[in-house]
């Protein structure tokens, strides 16, 4: 099975193959300029990857006008007839690559720059408890000890702020100090 991608461009989304040839809205970059799409999904081989960390490179092909869209207005009895035509601005592009790896100087740089500026983590905070999602967040805390949420607490308060994560955490907390 071939690899596949889900790419946004201009609020839109495609489905791409490699050396694969598509007309998108028309995009601000020069004719023959290479660029890397938003990727939503990379598929194909074995199974897929949601917001994976690979990328797709395209290149712009040239700028072109889609086909003229007659539009006519009528009214019945009065004569009243009115012709307009539309040709909509578009740019043809060439995924040349799915799968490379995204530059890791951009990756590395962010978090040393948070590493720089914030404190690490608080003690006692769950295991990849950055990696965790909401719901993850709010069956695990049923389960954490106080001193976990705590940390939990303080990360989201000072990180994250996700209110699903917060209202979760804090839900907890309250219950831990009723028994």
């Amino acid at each position: 099975m071939a690899q596949y991608a889900i790419i946004s461009l201009g609020g839109k989304q495609y489905v791409v193959k490699e050396g694969e040839s598509l007309l998108v809205d028309r995009l601000d970059r020069e004719e023959g300029k290479t660029f890397q799409p938003d990727v939503l999904f990379l598929g194909g081989v074995g199974g897929g990857e949601l917001a994976p960390k690979s990328s797709v490179t395209a290149k712009i092909v040239g700028h072109e006008r889609g086909p003229k869209v007659r539009i006519g207005k009528y009214r019945p009895k009065t004569g009243y007839k009115r012709h307009t035509g539309f040709r909509s601005s578009l740019t043809r592009i060439e995924v040349t690559g799915i799968g490379a790896r995204k530059a890791p100087a951009k990756a590395e740089s962010k978090p040393a720059a948070k590493a720089d500026e914030a404190p690490a983590a608080p003690k006692g905070l769950p295991k990849d408890y950055a990696e965790m999602t909401v719901a993850q967040i709010s069956e695990g805390a049923k389960s954490w000890n106080r001193r976990m949420l705590q940390a939990a607490l303080a990360y989201e308060q000072e990180h994250a702020k996700r209110k699903g994560a917060l209202s979760a955490i804090e839900h907890a907390l309250a219950a831990k100090e009723e028994s």
